[in-house]
């Protein structure tokens, strides 16, 4: 493991808040334990779940913690014989319970990273894990058929915007929600209908866009009252995946729509210990690297974001105001 010194530089949380704060400091290099991976980390992708923890915090986090979920760095030091191994560059998404990307290095289970194929520029790759994954996830759940009719919430997003491409593949009819400038693009990228989401006859629409029939699925990405106002738009025993939770649902409107409610959590496969969906995420990586790399999915626009502590923690107050449309990326390398 040459060249690695003992301590390191990271963007640390000093505690979540509503004001959080964060600052770059030293703090101790991770010795990595056996089946794991130390890898020089060169990119993070920031997603709004980063920005919502440093309000919120997670109960088994210890401070100052480290953010960042999502990465794609180099190996420098492996367990003998595994691969990928030394001077690979792998992306992964982290386990939620542990210090986070935003630093020089980590230490990853060797199962959970992906190998970067010749020709993907990394700083694209970053941008991959949890939204792509997400996505994925989410029309496995609702097992997305030829000339059903699906409605993807927040579609200028990044998980929107993987959905909408993995779904137009399986052949669904797409419509989405999205602030009115970016319906050119998305429906360039598949979607078939867009709408604006701040239109106050968006329900109205909706039933006029669909005549007599209803919305076969859901990607629900937004929740609360939304979740509510969607299960009311599928059909019976329509379907419905949800990344932000779930509201409490009448009991008259489970039992008129009889909805297949599905919950959407990639933090799990950690939380659980589930070394199976541990290695799924590593599968989907893939998945998602090689679609990128032959062109048959688009990433969102990369925002580049310097390593340092004021201009992430302005990034992911970005996130919390939501109107990011593209993906932030910190170069951690320079």
């Amino acid at each position: 493991m040459a060249n690695v010194a003992n301590s390191m530089q990271a963007i640390t949380l000093a505690k979540a808040e509503e004001n959080f704060i964060l600052r770059k400091q030293q703090v101790p290099t991770p010795v990595r334990q056996e089946s794991e991976l130390l890898i020089r980390v060169e990119y993070v992708g920031l997603n709004p779940i980063d920005a919502k923890l440093a309000k919120s915090g997670f109960a088994e986090w210890q401070y100052p913690h480290v953010l960042g979920l999502d990465a794609v760095g180099t190996v420098v030091d492996a367990p003998v014989d595994v691969s990928p191994n030394v001077g690979d560059q792998v992306m992964w998404h982290a386990n939620i319970r542990q210090q986070g990307m935003l630093a020089d290095y980590v230490a990853v289970p060797n199962f959970a990273v992906s190998k970067l194929p010749e020709g993907l520029s990394p700083q694209t790759a970053a941008a991959l894990p949890s939204a792509g994954m997400a996505a994925l996830v989410a029309l496995d759940k609702l097992q997305i058929k030829g000339g059903e009719k699906l409605l993807v919430e927040a579609g200028a997003g990044a998980v929107g915007q993987f959905a909408i491409q993995f779904a137009k593949q399986r052949g669904a009819i797409i419509f989405t929600t999205a602030a009115k400038k970016t319906h050119t693009y998305l429906k360039k990228i598949g979607a078939d209908e867009c709408f604006d989401y701040n239109d106050k006859q968006l329900l109205k629409k909706f039933k006029m866009a669909l005549g007599h029939s209803e919305f076969d699925a859901v990607v629900d990405s937004i929740g609360g009252d939304n979740t509510i106002r969607n299960i009311e738009l599928v059909r019976f025993c329509g379907k419905i995946a949800c990344l932000n939770g779930l509201p409490a649902i009448p009991p008259d409107l489970l039992f008129f729509k009889a909805p297949m409610i599905n919950i959407v959590s990639l933090s799990g496969a950690y939380l659980t210990h589930s070394l199976c969906a541990q290695q799924r995420m590593s599968f989907m990586g893939n998945l998602l690297m090689n679609s990128v790399n032959d062109g048959s999915i688009k990433t969102p626009s990369i925002i580049p974001i310097a390593y340092e502590a004021e201009a992430i923690t302005q990034a992911l107050q970005r996130q919390l105001q939501g109107d990011v449309f593209g993906k932030q990326v910190v170069s951690v390398t320079g």
